[in-house]
């Protein structure tokens, strides 16, 4: 005969181990929530940390000894485009709930630091947009050689070109510097070709006519080259600089 006292603990066992259970998985989801930051085209270098969840008891899985993986100035989110009822195209890092939608991906052209391509021969776009980016160059008194190169190195040229982080369109404009420059399409080549070249005029200005430092905050963002004292240590902003200045060079020479 099993004793009451026995029964008596054999029934709470039963009885909570699934509220513990689920007041655990409450607890470690609420832990594992972050947000994603979007500060105009500022981007961060840091390592990922990860926190060990056991219980009492319980070994470490294979899993869990895992080395997180580094993160790097092009840290890959995932961006959702939708259309509201009015037309108006939306860009997001959270998925569309009552809505279609596009997943979108897109790598800076000329950021890869192992990319393959020869920068001093890759073939030059040296027709389209020739309209706006005259027009555009003289507003904001930019060589537009130098808007060329940026767009190449950025998109490569194509206008529906969207990056891991969300920038968008031809001159790759973080939603949040589109907004600040007045674009409302930055999907719309007129647009888009405007507010970056804008952008970049403003930052040759803040840099007193460096264009090197101009680059590297277009790319890394203006806190970044602040936070630095000069070009970040990214590999990817000074690779991308190196390539704009060989292609705004090969765009001076063939227009």
């Amino acid at each position: 005969m099993i004793p009451l006292a026995a029964k008596t603990c054999w029934f709470w066992l039963v009885l909570c181990s699934p509220l513990l259970s689920h007041a655990q998985q409450a607890t470690n989801a609420s832990d594992d929530i972050s947000g994603n930051e979007f500060a105009g085209n500022d981007v961060t270098s840091t390592e990922a940390k990860r926190q060990l969840k056991l219980s009492p008891g319980e070994p470490p899985t294979q899993q869990q000894l895992r080395p997180a993986p580094k993160t790097t100035a092009a840290n890959s989110i995932a961006v959702f485009k939708s259309n509201q009822a009015d037309g108006t195209v939306l860009f997001s890092d959270r998925r569309p709930l009552n809505r279609p939608y596009q997943q979108l991906h897109f790598d800076c052209f000329a950021c890869d630091p192992n990319s393959s391509i020869n920068w001093y021969s890759t073939p030059l776009f040296v027709r389209p947009y020739n309209r706006i980016i005259d027009r555009v160059a003289l507003e904001q008194q930019l060589e537009p050689a130098l808007i060329r190169a940026v767009i190449h190195a950025e998109s490569a040229f194509q206008a529906q070109a969207l990056s891991k982080r969300g920038a968008i369109g031809l001159m790759q404009l973080m939603p949040d510097t589109a907004a600040m420059l007045g674009v409302t399409d930055p999907l719309s080549p007129d647009q888009n070709i405007q507010g970056g070249s804008k952008y970049l005029a403003t930052l040759l200005k803040q840099y007193n006519g460096d264009l090197t430092l101009s680059l590297a905050a277009y790319n890394a963002g203006p806190g970044n080259v602040r936070r630095h004292q000069g070009v970040p240590p990214f590999a990817e902003t000074q690779a991308y600089i190196k390539r704009v200045l060989i292609l705004h060079k090969r765009y001076k020479q063939a227009v």
